[in-house]
């Protein structure tokens, strides 16, 4: 599965990135770079969640889980949002520390040439694996593969501000060494940023929120545009992984057969599915209606369907 596969490449790359950051956090005497390698740190654990969680995302629709398992995806990005918020934390308490040693006479000592090696490496790499998977997030429509994506490119972030910070403090002189957490103390509020938005979607998916009211109408217009379709009402969506689940029942003339509206119905289906994907979740409800109601039922189905975005 390439979601496994871009979380792997991921994995690798942040291992030796996170123990050569730490090594020259230590070597170089630099709070910024040590706080930038203990947010790669977290990289490695939501790598490791990840991997094991599309094993489970994998697995077929069963007697207990009639639509399959992609809720474990919410789960998964979630975990991601939270272990941000919690290296975002972090990061801001180590550097206000050490602002506030500083300021009461406590010298912050010269970070070494290393840390500024380590920090402009960590610049590349990161940017790069972001470009990477979040090209592949899109390709799969994976909530959990863009969560990760927008973790490398916290993680660069992270690092253009210990490269400005430490880079002040080696060649800027003493004074300028608070550069260093200070550094660290405002990437850790556009860390915590970066979090937001992930735990907001990943909150949307596992409270059954609905696609937005523009989708809405779109999925209307298409079923709409069927022959035989007189209306629709009662649609309900929401987003189960990577696919989507709609219910909605469609006006049909009540002069038609059965086997005449099962017809119209599969084509509505096969319309949805060429759409929105192969796996989406239809039901389908027929309804029977008298050619003069057409008109009322019209303008039911476009009051339903255009509620305004949350």
């Amino acid at each position: 599965m390439q979601a496994v596969r871009v979380t792997w490449l991921g994995l690798f790359l942040n291992t030796g990135l996170t123990l050569f950051k730490y090594a020259a956090g230590f070597m170089g005497n630099s709070a910024a770079m040590i706080a930038d390698a203990t947010h790669s740190l977290t990289d490695l654990a939501t790598d490791i969640v990840v991997i094991l969680g599309f094993r489970i995302i994998r697995k077929p629709a069963d007697e207990t889980h009639d639509y399959g398992h992609g809720k474990v995806e919410a789960l998964l990005a979630g975990l991601c949002g939270i272990t941000l918020i919690a290296a975002g934390g972090g990061i801001f308490w180590s550097g206000t520390h050490a602002i506030w040693h500083f300021f009461t006479g406590q010298e912050i000592e010269r970070p070494g040439l290393i840390a500024l090696i380590a920090a402009v490496l960590s610049v590349v790499s990161k940017e790069w694996l972001y470009q990477y998977t979040i090209g592949w997030g899109r390709k799969l429509n994976s909530n959990a593969v863009i969560a990760k994506a927008w973790d490398h490119r916290s993680d660069a972030f992270s690092s253009v501000g210990t490269t400005i910070g430490i880079g002040g403090a080696v060649f800027f002189g003493e004074k300028a060494r608070i550069l260093d957490p200070l550094a660290a103390v405002i990437v850790s509020v556009f860390i915590i940023k970066a979090a937001i938005p992930i735990l907001r979607e990943c909150m949307d998916e596992l409270l059954e929120a609905s696609l937005s009211g523009e989708k809405e109408m779109e999925l209307h217009h298409l079923i709409m545009s069927v022959e035989g379709v007189r209306g629709t009402h009662k649609l309900r969506t929401r987003k189960i992984g990577p696919v989507i689940a709609i219910d909605v029942h469609i006006l049909m003339d009540e002069s038609l057969s059965l086997v005449e509206a099962h017809d119209i119905s599969a084509k509505v289906e096969h319309l949805l599915r060429e759409n929105f994907g192969a796996g989406t979740y239809i039901s389908l409800h027929m309804e029977p209606v008298s050619y003069y109601a057409v008109p009322i039922a019209r303008q039911q189905a476009e009051t339903t369907t255009s509620r305004p975005e949350e």
